[in-house]
């Protein structure tokens, strides 16, 4: 099982798909928005798709799927809570000093993180079946 391309390939798709939504939504300044946030989290994408892999193949009860399952709840509790923040943050900063040029977008909201979450179990399950 290849186990190490799970995250390279999870990571590649949800790339591509958020920059295809991007383009969509915001057109020639998708390319500033390439970066932190977004719809879907590739960070999610990324531990959910190993997290999941590692379940099918191993087990439920594997202790590496249990990692994962930590590993997965700390990078969504970053991304909700502490990155959120951040983002929330720097438009504050942003609104005081016009040259700050803070990053915005750094957060996901709870359907970004959904969305990771559903593009990792799909991304798991086919290399599930096809591999």
């Amino acid at each position: 099982m290849p186990y190490f391309l799970v995250p390279l390939v999870a990571w590649f798709v949800a790339g591509v798909l958020k920059f295809a939504i991007n383009a969509i939504q915001h057109g020639s300044d998708a390319k500033k928005l390439i970066g932190n946030g977004g719809f879907p989290s590739n960070h999610t994408t990324v531990i959910t798709s190993i997290t999941s892999l590692i379940g099918l193949n191993e087990g439920w009860y594997d202790p590496a799927f249990g990692l994962g399952i930590a590993v997965l709840m700390i990078v969504i509790f970053d991304a909700s809570g502490i990155r959120r923040q951040v983002g929330y943050h720097a438009t504050y900063l942003n609104t005081k000093d016009n040259e700050a040029g803070l990053r915005e977008r750094v957060g996901h909201s709870k359907i970004e993180i959904a969305g990771g979450l559903i593009l990792g179990i799909l991304i798991s399950l086919g290399f599930h079946i096809c591999f």
